[in-house]
């Protein structure tokens, strides 16, 4: 059974999470600061950490420092109402496997702690190679479950962003990475897709450079952007054909959400504009 450890100066959250954890029938440890949870961590090996940024002693970013270099790292959940970029960021560097933000609720809770303990120990981590909050720059492994972490992260850089702009664009992200991881990577953690995001003040930006060769356009007869005028559920016939997934309409669709796609000549890399 994983071994959770639960870190945070307040009682009242330790209690709340550590039941919930419980009666999923977890074995669950807390501490109360920065130290003592770092002195329980290098004691016993821990598979999940849920992680407090601003404690007494020490601080949730100092304990990540602290971990740098330790032959166990285990996975870290950051918990914190602070969504200043530059937490946020200095929290990923320390290779912090997925944020919660607070307030959240029982049911939100144990779905990231399931996503994060489902994964392979050896998935490697996120690279940062860019931290700063007008210019992020990530190496992500091709693996499905980085996409949620990482959308997930993004998204709490644009929550000044209305809303349907932050679905639109989220979308849009998803899709192209899922479809650089699938495509470009095939699923191979060992290979990376490079991702920048980009803000100013008139435009929100993403790249994504995957490992691939890129693909033809017109060779996509699965894809609902190459469908004939006069037939709008080709590519379901050929999806079929080809024995792939009901689906097939996730280019056309981002292509509708965002204001510009611009693709490089081999299509291995893709750029998407957000107008603000």
């Amino acid at each position: 059974m994983p071994h959770i450890l639960v870190t945070d100066d307040d009682a009242t959250t330790r209690q709340m999470v550590r039941g919930i954890l419980k009666k999923h029938g977890y074995t669950v440890s807390a501490a109360c600061d920065g130290v003592a949870a770092l002195k329980a961590i290098r004691k016993k090996k821990f598979d999940l950490v849920l992680l407090d940024i601003w404690m007494p002693k020490m601080t949730g970013l100092g304990l990540l420092g602290s971990l740098t270099g330790e032959a166990h790292m285990p996975k870290i959940i950051v918990m914190t109402s602070d969504k200043t970029p530059e937490t946020l960021l200095n929290a990923l560097r320390g290779r912090v496997y997925q944020f919660l933000t607070k307030p959240f609720d029982a049911e939100t809770l144990h779905g990231v702690v399931e996503n994060a303990l489902s994964t392979h120990p050896a998935t490697p981590p996120i690279e940062v190679l860019s931290a700063k909050p007008h210019w992020v720059e990530l190496l992500v492994p091709c693996e499905r479950s980085v996409v949620n972490r990482v959308q997930s992260f993004l998204n709490l850089l644009e929550t000044d962003l209305p809303t349907d702009v932050m679905e639109k664009v989220g979308y849009a992200f998803r899709e192209l990475l899922n479809n650089a991881i699938e495509w470009g990577g095939h699923l191979d953690p060992n290979l990376k897709v490079r991702i920048s995001y980009i803000r100013t003040s008139k435009l929100l930006m993403y790249r994504l450079d995957d490992p691939g060769p890129g693909f033809k356009l017109e060779e996509l007869k699965h894809a609902a952007i190459n469908n004939p005028e006069d037939d709008p559920l080709a590519h379901a016939q050929a999806r079929e054909e080809k024995g792939l997934r009901p689906g097939g309409l996730g280019l056309l669709l981002t292509k509708q959400m965002v204001d510009e796609l611009v693709y490089n000549e081999a299509r291995n890399e893709v750029v998407l504009i957000k107008y603000l």
